[in-house]
């Protein structure tokens, strides 16, 4: 027999205790439990984001820094679980808090062998002491443990104190939880573990920094190796599943843990910092895709470039990828600078917006003649990229070949102010240079949009000009705020443009030059350069998704020979073809003019230049009637409807009006014209005269 010296006064005393907590029966057991102090249940753990499916974007670390996955006991490997309970706890589902037969024995192995062979704590036992880290090396201390162990099982069931230890038991450094390590060894989540896996995870919280994978493998390894060896004799392996697993390497490298989409789920953490848990509308697996596909193209490009790639889903208005630069710690590269917000110029991408405008006032058609000449606008005299002039063109070459004369002609017929506007409309800031107000130059680059800006605007485009939300996050209150910033709803409001000036500018992006990479006619695009290649842009579009991809330096620097067309658009074919098989462009909606430019009615065949409409005395033309903004009565909810009549006062015959963008009537000479409507709504009606020059009212019809 061992005698009984100060090395063992603790743990005879600590049985001592526990015997004469059985002899007192159940009174005993709830004097003690009711008296016992309640531990700390709020332990924090990490912020989750998680992708629209539920996967793991990225987790931040609690306020001490550690690693502190929650975890959902459903979703860890049943194996685990099982080796877990074998292992450590066998009569879990059974004792109170406290196994007496395991005291008992450790009790006996301590008197009769002069040690402990085996531990006398239960799981619960082992969470009390992570809720409340008391030294247990006093009968007092061990005495507090079981006192707290009775009151969590008196309080939770087996399954809430299975999934907390779970949540907080140690697995060495900063990590806590069976997920963060299962992540940080393994890398991957613990729904699914090998046998070797789940034994390595059941063996580490025993000493967790003894054991750590990185700095101890060989002792990682025997301890993983007996807990194979236990759990097979207690039948939950078979031979040559323990063999093959003892026959597994363990890992000898911590991995980083998950950090897809940096930029902005830090922002949206920085907006909802009480939030546990974000469900954002982001893919996973695409934005892993995407991020690569911006580091290799951006390394190819230089050391210090950048890029921006935003993909969003236009039907549904949803975020699908959001990357925010080439690389979040690639200092080099700025890559803490969020690519997807800063402000930048535009270069051309802005044009499509500008003939859009064209189209919808009856300015111009695909097939109008328009001149590519050098041309003066009071002291602006813009440039072609190339220095060189195509002279006439058809205006849908004009834009697929990005022509700036064109471009600048159509803006100043309407209006830089209105260019704005719409961009507005769509839910895009742009920033004018010094609070000024809106010149030609904007339709070149002379105004500061982000690259969300113009998913927002291409976004409408390609929904029929109707402007759309694009949100980031599937939670209900952050959805409501519109956290990237777009305040228009989708559907509610003025449209950025109306139905046909969009599929026109749909159908002339869609026959663009195509990128080295891709086929013609399957994606319509554009692409800008701003001035001095410090920024090169590629905004597109199909029948469902839009994206847009920006490239240049953060700090602004020039990048020379970086253009649009080089660096941008080819890593767009590349974005859409992750995206996986391209959803066709939506049929021509109702009003559509087909014909060639011969064919077209003569106000429409030339582009005029609208500063030639007041000059030698004669004044552009002005809608007499309907008045902009009026309600006219005409009798369209039931009955027999009346005609609109039409008026126009000065401007040169012949006059040709349009309706939301289509030709309706043509009057050779006559002021007056008549017009029967379809229904009640609100129309916007033009008329243009024989040099081109234009006038426009909105109205609504009953």
């Amino acid at each position: 027999m061992v005698s009984v010296n100060g090395a063992l006064i603790k743990p005879l005393a600590t049985l001592g205790a526990v015997l004469l907590l059985l002899v007192g029966g159940r009174a005993g057991f709830d004097a003690l439990i009711e008296t016992t102090p309640p531990p700390n249940m709020r332990m924090a753990t990490s912020t989750l984001m998680l992708d629209r499916d539920g996967r793991l974007l990225r987790a931040f670390t609690v306020v001490d820094g550690r690693w502190r996955l929650p975890v959902v006991l459903g979703a860890v490997d049943p194996t685990y679980v099982a080796m877990l309970l074998a292992y450590e706890d066998r009569r879990f589902a059974s004792h109170p808090g406290f196994d007496a037969l395991a005291l008992v024995r450790a009790g006996w192995q301590l008197l009769s062998q002069g040690g402990i062979r085996s531990g006398g704590s239960t799981l619960t036992m082992q969470l009390a002491r992570l809720l409340e880290p008391r030294s247990t090396r006093d009968a007092g201390g061990k005495l507090r443990q079981i006192r707290t162990a009775l009151w969590l099982e008196r309080r939770l069931d087996k399954s809430a104190i299975l999934q907390t230890y779970l949540t907080l038991a140690p697995y060495g450094g900063n990590l806590e939880g069976v997920r963060s390590a299962s992540l940080a060894w393994l890398g991957k989540e613990p729904r699914r573990l090998t046998p070797a896996e789940a034994a390595l995870l059941v063996a580490l919280p025993q000493s967790p920094e003894t054991r750590r994978p990185d700095r101890h493998p060989e002792a990682a390894r025997r301890a993983r190796d007996r807990v194979l060896e236990h759990v097979r004799l207690a039948g939950i392996i078979d031979v040559d599943e323990a063999a093959a697993a003892r026959a597994e390497p363990v890992p000898r490298a911590r991995l980083d843990a998950p950090m897809l989409a940096a930029h902005l789920t830090d922002r949206l953490r920085r907006a909802q910092p009480e939030r546990a848990v974000h469900h954002l509308t982001l893919d996973a697996g695409l934005q892993e895709r995407l991020e690569q596909l911006a580091n290799a193209r951006a390394a190819a490009l230089g050391p210090r470039v950048s890029m921006g790639i935003l993909v969003a889903d236009h039907a549904r208005g949803e975020i699908l990828a959001s990357v925010g630069s080439a690389g979040l710690f690639e200092t080099a590269r700025q890559g803490h600078v969020d690519m997807t917000r800063a402000v930048r110029s535009p270069g051309s991408a802005l044009k499509p917006l500008i003939y859009g405008l064209a189209f919808e006032d009856g300015r111009a058609h695909p097939e109008s003649l328009i001149e590519d000449r050098p041309s003066a606008f009071g002291g602006y005299v813009p440039a072609n990229f190339d220095l060189g002039f195509q002279g006439t063109v058809t205006v849908r070459r004009a834009l697929q070949l990005s022509l700036n004369i064109p471009a600048v002609k159509l803006l100043d017929a309407v209006g830089p102010a209105r260019l704005v506007a719409r961009m507005r409309r769509a839910g895009a800031r742009p920033v004018l240079p010094d609070l000024s107000p809106p010149g030609l130059a904007v339709g070149l680059g002379g105004v500061g949009v982000s690259l969300t800006d113009l998913v927002d605007i291409y976004a409408a485009i390609a929904r029929g000009g109707r402007p759309v939300i694009l949100r980031d996050t599937l939670d209900e209150e952050a959805a409501g705020s519109g956290s990237l910033g777009v305040v228009i709803a989708a559907d509610a409001g003025a449209p950025v443009l109306e139905a046909r000036a969009a599929w026109y500018v749909a159908s002339i992006l869609a026959g663009a030059p195509a990128p080295t990479n891709s086929a013609p006619g399957v994606l319509a695009f554009k692409t800008g350069t701003s001035y001095g290649y410090r920024d090169a842009w590629a905004i597109g579009f199909d029948g469902r998704h839009v994206a847009g991809v920006w490239v240049g330096r953060p700090d602004g620097a020039p990048v020379p020979g970086v253009a649009g067309i080089d660096a941008a658009a080819p890593v767009l074919v590349e974005v859409f073809a992750r995206l996986g098989p391209m959803t066709p462009l939506p049929p021509s909606p109702p009003g559509i003019l087909s014909t060639t430019s011969a064919e077209l009615p003569p106000p429409l065949r030339r582009v005029q230049d609208p500063r030639a409409a007041s000059r030698g005395g004669v004044h552009a033309p002005q809608i007499a009637y309907p008045p902009e903004g009026a309600h006219v009565e005409l009798g369209l909810g039931g009955g027999r409807a009346a005609d609109l009549v039409l008026r126009v006062r000065d401007g040169v015959p012949p006059f040709t009006w349009f309706v939301d963008g289509a030709p309706v009537v043509r009057e050779p000479y006559a002021r007056t014209a008549r017009w029967a409507p379809d229904g009640p709504g609100y129309v916007a009606i033009s008329v243009v005269d024989a040099r081109g020059a234009a006038a426009r009212v909105n109205v609504f019809l009953e």
